[in-house]
């Protein structure tokens, strides 16, 4: 495993929530990552841990090939990868969202 695969795993088994997108929770880069925080928000998460790829293009291309997904933004919650903003999207409109990371608090 790769010194960035490594990061990426450890990254995202160490903290609960963890956004990979383009920009920050605050200036998301582009609009899929902005709606993705519309989204956790809207969920009650308050405390986003984001990873702004744009930052770094070992890990944007690494977080591709860690969850074998093409597209940014990837939600993880509990290490587990959840998908994109269009799975989001839809996991918000059916409450299957929310529900998931109210486990994680509760």
């Amino acid at each position: 495993m790769s010194d960035v695969q490594q990061w990426i795993k450890e990254t995202v088994t160490s903290t609960p929530v963890v956004l990979f997108m383009k920009g920050t929770a605050q200036f998301p880069q582009c609009g899929f990552s902005g709606r993705a925080i519309q989204i956790l928000k809207a969920c009650g998460v308050e405390n986003i841990a984001t990873v702004n790829v744009l930052e770094d293009a070992e890990v944007r291309q690494g977080i591709k090939e860690y969850s074998n997904w093409p597209t940014i933004p990837q939600l993880y919650v509990r290490g587990e990868f959840i998908g994109g903003s269009d799975i989001m999207s839809e996991m918000y409109e059916s409450g299957e969202l929310k529900a998931l990371l109210q486990q994680n608090n509760g």
